[in-house]
């Protein structure tokens, strides 16, 4: 039995669009929030591919990560459809646009890095590449703003200096010194260590509580 709708149209009657998939991942190189690109043919643009028959938009952009960029094992979620029918030029094409967080030293060593200034990437995107990047990072800041670097982009033990540097970064804002500390002391534990330094005081070195919203 063929489905119909109410007009009488089977499902094969109806046009249907390409559907793709992009992934910005960001990530912290310095004091620079970056987000990774890739060359394409119509310039730099986020890692991406179209999906395939019988694949689930995660696993297309599982792929797209490893043959694009060279990332594997990455934890990421879904941003957003953008469906604007102009969005591509070679045709009607939807694309769910998908974001992540990485320690910049897991990146493979020839990955390409666009600085992000003002929570907008310094140069231009192809397509609508720019527009998910902002997305992006507006995510990536709620998710920041609750609980100390949930991506870990830090190391495991880091001096609060870091932890600030990592937040000034991700917020494109200073933050004083004192405020900082009180807002995210509480989600934090002290190791008993004290970092390496050539000059002056070795610093505390913390850890993320287990779970940041215990403040026992």
């Amino acid at each position: 039995m063929v489905w119909k709708d109410s007009s009488g149209k089977a499902l094969d009657d109806f046009i249907r669009p390409s559907v793709a998939v992009d992934v910005a991942v960001l990530t912290v190189r310095g004091d620079q929030l970056c987000v990774v690109t890739v060359d394409s043919d119509r310039g730099s643009s986020l890692p991406g591919t179209f999906l395939h028959p019988h694949e689930t938009l995660r696993d297309a952009a599982a792929r797209a990560l490893e043959t694009k960029a060279g990332i594997t094992d990455l934890a990421f979620h879904q941003l957003g459809m953008y469906d604007d029918p102009t969005r591509d030029d070679r045709g009607w094409v939807l694309s769910m646009a998908h974001s992540a967080a990485i320690a910049n030293d897991r990146l493979p060593p020839a990955t390409r890095l666009v600085p992000i200034t003002g929570g907008v990437a310094d140069e231009p995107l192809a397509f609508d590449h720019n527009d998910m990047v902002v997305q992006a990072v507006h995510v990536l800041r709620q998710r920041y703003s609750p609980i100390p670097d949930p991506d870990n982009l830090l190391p495991d033990q880091f001096t609060l200096l870091e932890l600030r540097r990592l937040y000034e970064a991700i917020f494109s804002e200073a933050f004083p010194k004192d405020t900082f500390r009180r807002r995210f002391i509480g989600e934090l534990e002290g190791t008993g260590e004290r970092s390496s330094s050539d000059t002056g005081r070795p610093a505390e070195l913390f850890r993320r509580r287990r779970n940041p919203l215990d403040r026992r």
